[in-house]
C-alpha cells in the first residue's frame, strides 16, 4: 500500500494496459539500431529512455573495448550484448538509488503475498512480487542478467518491475526525504495516463528523487521571500545529463531552467524532454565536456525511441563560426517556432549553435 501511495498518491490507482505491456524491447541485433530500445508512446517511455541512455553509457564508455568509441560499433551488437548492456544499465540505476550499498530486485511469482482489503484495488500483479536483496553490485548484475527475460520479454511487465525495484532500492523512507511539498508522489495523471514526474527522472539519473532541475536547494522565491519549505534540486553531477525544451512552456514563460549539474554530466549523454516526449542525445567523444576546444565543432547522435526512426540521426553542431539567428529579424518566440524542437533543445546547452542535419529531413 505504501508502494501505491508513493507512486500514485492513492492505493486505488493501478497501471493501465499501456504500462502493463511495456518492457525493454531491443531492435534487431546487428542492425542499424541494434543498441536501441523500442519505446512506444505512453507514460513508461520516459523510463525506457533513461535506461536507453545508460545502455549507451555501457556500450560506449564502460565496456572494456577501446574500439567501441566509434558510433558505427553500436551497429555490431548481438543479442547477448544487448542483454548484458540492459543488465548493466538496470544495475547502475538501482545501485545508485540504493546509495551504492544495496539493490532490491522485484520479480513476479505465482504466489500472492498480500491479502487485499477495502482500501486497496488489486491488479493481480503487484500482490505477487517477491523481493531479492543484494549488498554487492556484481551479484546484482548477475541476478538481473540471469533473469533478464523478466524485464525484456513480452508480457513480463518489465518496466513496472524495474520501477518497483527502483522504489524499493531507494526505500520509501528515503523517497519521502527526497521529495518536497510540490511533489508528494512519483507519477501524475495527464490526459488519462500516468506519466513520470521530474522526481522520478532525477531518481533514475542521479540516485535521488529531487523534484526540480535547478542546482541545489531553493530557499527563497523570485521576490526574495523565504519559502515555507525548501525546494529540492540536483546536488551533484552524474553520468547522464538532462535537457528540456517545450514550446508551450516557452510561450507561457514557464520553461524550467535546467542547472549545470544536469546540463553538464560526466559523460556526453543526455535524456531530452522535448515537448513532453523523451529521447536521447549522445556523443562518442568522452572529452567533449572536459575540453572546451572540442565544443567548437562536433557531432551529436539523436534517437527518439519511436518505431518510425530507422537509423540514428547524426547532427553536426557548430558553436564557433556563426550564430543560428543571423539573418532573422522576427521576435524571439517567432524565430524559435521556425526551428525544429531538437535544435532548440540543443541550444539550451550550446547557446547560439548552428546545427546541420547532414541530409536528414528534420522530423522533431
Amino acid at each position: 500500500m505504501e508502494l501505491r501511495n508513493i507512486l500514485f498518491g492513492s492505493t486505488f490507482h493501478i497501471f493501465n494496459f499501456e504500462w502493463k505491456k511495456s518492457h525493454f524491447k531491443f531492435r534487431e541485433p546487428y542492425s542499424e539500431l541494434s543498441y536501441a530500445l523500442e519505446a512506444e508512446r505512453g507514460g513508461s517511455r520516459a523510463i525506457q529512455m533513461v535506461v536507453q541512455a545508460n545502455i549507451i553509457k555501457y556500450l560506449l564508455f564502460t565496456r572494456n573495448n577501446i574500439n567501441l568509441m566509434l558510433c558505427y560499433r553500436l551497429c555490431e551488437i548481438s543479442q547477448k550484448d544487448q542483454e548484458k548492456s540492459l543488465a548493466s544499465a538496470l544495475t547502475d540505476i538501482l545501485w545508485a538509488a540504493g546509495e551504492c550499498q544495496q539493490a532490491i530486485i522485484c520479480l513476479v511469482t505465482n504466489d500472492s503475498y498480500f491479502s487485499p482489503n477495502k482500501d486497496y484495488k488489486t491488479d493481480n500483479f503487484t500482490e505477487r512480487i517477491q523481493l531479492f536483496t543484494f549488498q554487492d553490485k556484481e551479484d546484482t548484475w548477475k541476478f538481473i542478467y540471469g533473469n533478464i527475460q523478466c524485464f525484456k520479454d513480452e508480457g513480463s511487465h518489465g518496466v513496472i518491475l524495474f520501477l518497483y525495484s527502483l522504489i524499493f532500492s531507494r526505500t520509501i523512507d528515503r523517497l519521502k526525504e527526497d521529495l518536497d511539498f510540490t511533489t508528494p508522489h512519483l507519477l501524475t495523471l495527464s490526459l488519462g495516463n500516468f506519466v513520470c514526474r521530474q522526481a522520478l527522472l532525477n531518481l533514475m539519473m542521479t540516485g535521488k528523487a529531487s523534484p526540480n532541475v535547478f542546482n541545489g536547494n531553493l530557499l527563497y522565491d523570485d521576490q526574495g521571500n523565504q519559502l515555507p519549505h525548501p525546494l529540492r534540486g540536483v546536488l551533484t553531477r552524474c553520468d547522464v545529463g538532462y535537457l528540456h525544451w517545450n514550446r508551450d512552456q516557452l510561450e507561457q514563460d514557464r520553461l524550467p531552467r535546467v542547472g549545470s549539474m544536469l546540463k553538464t554530466p560526466k559523460l556526453p549523454i543526455w535524456l531530452c524532454n522535448i515537448n513532453g516526449t523523451y529521447s536521447v542525445l549522445f556523443s562518442t567523444n568522452c572529452s567533449l565536456l572536459s575540453d572546451w576546444k572540442m565544443e567548437h565543432l562536433f557531432e551529436l547522435y539523436f534517437y527518439n525511441g519511436q518505431p518510425s526512426q530507422k537509423k540514428t540521426v547524426v547532427l553536426t553542431i557548430d558553436t564557433h563560426s556563426h550564430h543560428w539567428e543571423e539573418g532573422h529579424h522576427e521576435g524571439e518566440v517567432d524565430i524559435e517556432k521556425r526551428f525544429p524542437s531538437v535544435e532548440m533543445t540543443i541550444r539550451t546547452k550550446w547557446e547560439g549553435a548552428a546545427i546541420d542535419w547532414n541530409g536528414t529531413v528534420p522530423f522533431f
